[in-house]
């Protein structure tokens, strides 16, 4: 157990940095850290209006904003259990999760709310939206003004002036519950991955201890805050830190790339595919034209996407942190080549989520980072021919478990505490990870030679026609399905039988760099793009 307390360490930075600049929703008006502070001693009454104990759950659901920010706040640091739930879910997801995790509040998007019938949320006892907080369902005695009535409270309380020493949470040990995350993953099976107040605790200082963010920076804030990666690092390690947090409510290229030089964030999170698709449909044609194989011309041209490339950004970030998916290896050769500050980092949602991170100045080119100092790690069945093994990890971050599933929580946690993560790698004599992909997702050859998919996948995806590929075992013979780059065909005018011959073309040239016994037998072309994950996973299990 960690010696520094998750709820005093954000208490403490309430104190430190109470008139500063906490949280903006993008182009909207900036929030204090003591105006935050305010809201929560207001829901902090209104739990306990509405009987609200402590390690009982409220449920969020929506686009990044301030008042999702309150919300989790507010819950953690009254005692009360958090469970972040992704907006890309069903109506039916929705209604199972708050059912199964027994929420009793539940504040989401109006547009959430309308996928849902509250007749089949029967331990719901609070229901609010969250754009305004507007209270439309109650149970019992609560009553709909109840925040408005908080409010009155906390004013009165504090009508003499409220002040950092006016900030006191309870105090709650980080052996507590903290949070139940719901993610379906790419296993098709949805399970609630309980991490307590130390396993939060060890993401921040883990992160405050190995990334130079200070305090007064500035984060922008948009991988989903539902998801693990973007709730420990866009939100808990730059609020713990003093940051200025600025919440965009979409994940779209054009809004993020709008608000990065208006911002000019010091950090940046983010999936591989934002970074790939600036690669792909902007940076790659360029490179592609004669000229730039001319001797000198390209070295020329690199410099100046480097720079562009960095004002695309803000021009003053202190690196990219890449995660949650695999990385293209032809972008991450160009972006070393070209010397732009990224790294890619590894987790997993039962570690939430950091199990291995390097600075970009020291990171090495195709691992996923070092693992971090609050774990040990170790290989499972190591393949003495390749020194592959599945990697294993305890500590302080590891999860306590999966939430009413003792026996999915076995499958995962062996007797000695070893978190079975389901990823082939190697380990380095430095404990560095290279991720050579999952064991669920690993297929056998006609010799029973190991075949990960990821790796083929990443070789077609390098080629323009495909925008993205799967490699499956389909009867036994192993089968690409692949989605074909619309732009690309559009763009040299490719009709759908020109789109199969060029995509023939690119599997035969793959086939020639694979073994004989990981060659793609079969291909079937897709008209529509594979469902994902909202990191942007593909979803293997529908495809199986």
């Amino acid at each position: 157990m960690l010696e520094r307390n998750f709820v005093k360490t954000i208490e403490n930075s309430f104190r430190e940095n109470w008139a500063q600049p906490c949280f903006t929703n993008f182009d909207s008006d900036s929030h204090t850290y003591r105006d935050i502070a305010e809201s929560m001693l207001i829901f902090h009454e209104v739990f306990k209006k509405c009987g609200i104990k402590k390690g009982e759950k409220l449920a969020v659901c929506g686009k990044n904003s301030v008042n999702w920010a309150k919300c989790y706040f507010a819950a953690v640091t009254y005692g009360a259990v958090i469970v972040p739930i992704l907006p890309d879910f069903s109506g039916d997801d929705i209604t199972n999760i708050i059912n199964h995790s027994e929420s009793k509040i539940f504040f989401a998007d109006e547009s959430i709310w309308s996928s849902i019938d509250i007749h089949n949320l029967p331990n719901l006892e609070v229901g609010g939206k969250l754009e305004d907080f507007h209270i439309f369902m109650t149970k019992g005695t609560i009553s709909d003004s109840v925040i408005a009535e908080s409010r009155v409270v906390i004013a009165e309380r504090y009508k003499d002036g409220f002040e950092p020493a006016n900030l006191e949470f309870e105090d709650i040990s980080n052996s507590e519950l903290a949070g139940i995350l719901y993610t379906s993953g790419t296993t098709g099976f949805s399970k609630g991955v309980m991490l307590s107040h130390n396993a939060l605790m060890a993401n921040v200082d883990y992160a405050q201890n190995s990334i130079e963010l200070a305090k007064g920076n500035s984060v922008v804030s948009f991988l989903p805050l539902a998801h693990c990666f973007g709730c420990a690092f866009d939100l808990l390690f730059p609020f713990a830190t003093g940051c200025h947090i600025t919440f965009l409510p979409r994940i779209t290229p054009q809004l993020i790339l709008k608000a990065m030089p208006e911002v000019r964030p010091h950090l940046v999170l983010s999936v591989p595919l934002l970074i790939e698709k600036i690669y792909f449909k902007q940076l790659k044609p360029i490179l592609n034209k004669g000229y730039a194989k001319i001797p000198g011309i390209r070295q020329i041209l690199e410099r100046i996407i480097a720079s562009k490339l960095n004002k695309t950004f803000g021009g003053r970030f202190i690196e990219i942190v890449i995660g949650a998916a695999a990385f293209n290896p032809e972008v991450e050769a160009f972006l070393s080549r070209i010397g732009f500050r990224f790294t890619v980092g590894y987790g997993m949602t039962e570690c939430g989520p950091l199990i291995s991170y390097m600075p970009w100045s020291v990171y090495k080119s195709g691992s996923a980072g070092k693992i971090i100092y609050h774990l040990e790690a170790k290989l499972h069945d190591v393949d003495p021919a390749t020194g592959q093994g599945e990697l294993c990890v305890r500590g302080e971050n590891v999860m306590l478990g999966y939430y009413k599933n003792e026996s999915a929580t076995k499958d995962a946690i062996d007797q000695e505490g070893w978190l079975h993560t389901g990823d082939m790698v190697t380990l380095d004599e430095n404990e560095v990870v290279t991720i050579k992909g999952r064991c669920k997702n690993m297929l056998l050859g006609p010799a029973g030679q190991n075949i990960y998919p990821e790796e083929i996948e990443a070789r077609l995806n390098n080629f323009d026609i495909v925008s993205d590929s799967l490699v499956i075992d389909r009867d036994g013979k192993l089968t690409v399905l692949i989605y074909p780059e619309a732009d690309y065909a559009e763009s040299i005018s490719l009709t759908e039988e020109g789109i199969a011959e060029e995509i023939a073309k690119t599997v035969k040239t793959v086939n020639l760099q694979l073994p004989p016994y990981s060659k793609i037998i079969n291909t079937e072309i897709r008209g529509e793009a594979f469902e994902k994950t909202p990191t942007s996973k593909i979803k293997r299990f529908l495809y199986k």
